[in-house]
């Protein structure tokens, strides 16, 4: 009789929840690639294309994370409500990726389909510097909308359809435009 070792399938074993950061000259180094790479993809070298162009990688990665996330943090329940989707973002979202919450949540106070995760000093924007062929001309590019996009793909795979943008303010701020049928459909839920 031989003893034969039963071993797990790989879909059987937990997802580990250890550390699992990267290092820091690592992601500079692979991301500042990236941004070369978009900057040589974009056709008229405008900032507007080079942030759509970050912005459309961000959701490539934004997409990943919303399975793994809601596996990991929430056990498969996914947030219905608005205001708790956007604070998944601000913390479990934000943590996940930079190891700390956001610095802020805020509503627009005119608008009531616009609200902003600020951030004073996102790690996108540390260690890349854009410098042009011709020295009159200047970037004034924010790599952050990388993040604007993960921000934006996720909502969108919670069923909140938005449009994210990353402006500079106060540091950087992610300015989330959703639907106005998305604040309606919010004020039915909280109604009930």
């Amino acid at each position: 009789m031989s003893s034969q070792r039963k071993t797990a399938n790989i879909l059987d074993r937990p997802l580990s929840k250890g550390k699992s950061e990267v290092n820091i000259s690592t992601f500079a180094f692979l991301f500042s690639e990236l941004v070369h790479y978009a900057r040589t993809r974009v056709k008229q070298q405008t900032n507007n294309e080079l942030h759509d162009k970050l912005a459309d990688f961000g959701k490539h990665v934004g997409s990943r994370l919303v399975d793994v996330l809601f596996l990991r943090e929430r056990s498969y329940k996914r947030e219905t409500k608005l205001l708790n989707v956007l604070l998944f973002i601000k913390s479990n979202l934000w943590k996940s990726l930079f190891g700390k919450e956001a610095d802020g949540l805020e509503k627009d106070n005119e608008e009531d389909n616009i609200y902003y995760v600020t951030e004073k000093e996102p790690l996108v924007n540390k260690f890349v510097s854009l410098n042009t062929d011709h020295a009159k001309e200047t970037y004034n590019v924010n790599c952050a909308a990388f993040i604007s996009g993960i921000i934006e793909e996720v909502l969108n795979c919670c069923n909140f359809p938005a449009k994210v943008t990353s402006h500079w303010h106060q540091g950087t701020a992610f300015r989330i435009i959703f639907e106005k049928s998305m604040i309606k459909k919010d004020k039915l839920l909280e109604a009930k």
